[in-house]
């Protein structure tokens, strides 16, 4: 098998500075619900960067839950890798690839902590087993087997087998405020179509960048 044969053309579209909204977050709206009404696989999946201590990055994939003029939000167990390193630098990097659209859209910007009201609002929305499974987790720390989760699910949905599932004091959200919004578009023999959005004060600079 050779990698360096494994291509295909981008032909999905063309994005022009002409079609292209002035306004970063219209333009990722539109896109979003093109993504979707395109039937494309978790067009809310997105990769969330984050940076340790030593400088080093690393990156997982998570849902978008919400999005307005403020920020792109995501929930998450506040004890968990990117939360810890979210709050050592809250300088966060977001990736949506959305690959069967020959479509990304990158985000970069400060993530910061939801409301403890916005965050049960949205808890409570979850099915139950995904409010259990938020108490049974302590995510990215070790465990010896998948039967030892298993179990702890188990033990978790026989506590709250009665009444409300609470709020785990360690479960959490975060909003990413975006000083920088790339719209990417891919093109026919690699000439892709790539605009920047560059937050300037109260506004943003687009700037068509070089594929």
């Amino acid at each position: 098998m050779s990698l360096q044969d494994n291509r295909r053309e981008y032909d999905q579209g063309k994005l022009s500075r002409e079609s292209l909204l002035d306004n970063p977050f219209d333009q990722f709206n539109l896109w979003m619900a093109q993504a979707i009404e395109a039937d494309i696989l978790d067009p809310t999946a997105m990769s969330v960067a984050t940076v340790n201590a030593q400088g080093k990055p690393w990156q997982r994939m998570v849902l978008l839950k919400d999005f307005d003029k403020r920020g792109f939000v995501f929930y998450t167990n506040l004890g968990s890798r990117k939360a810890t390193e979210i709050e050592g630098n809250a300088q966060v990097s977001l990736h949506f690839p959305w690959l069967q659209l020959d479509r990304q859209v990158i985000v970069g910007g400060r993530a910061e902590r939801l409301s403890t009201v916005d965050v049960m609002k949205y808890f409570l929305s979850r099915p139950k087993g995904s409010q259990l499974a938020a108490w049974a987790s302590k995510q990215s720390s070790r465990i010896n087997s998948r039967q030892a989760l298993e179990t702890q699910f188990e033990q978790i949905k026989e506590k709250f087998a009665q009444g409300d599932i609470p709020l785990p004091d360690f479960w959490g959200g975060y909003r990413v405020i975006p000083e920088e919004i790339e719209f990417w578009q891919g093109g026919e023999m690699r000439l892709h179509d790539r605009f920047s959005f560059q937050l300037d004060g109260d506004d943003w600079d687009i700037s068509r960048l070089s594929p």
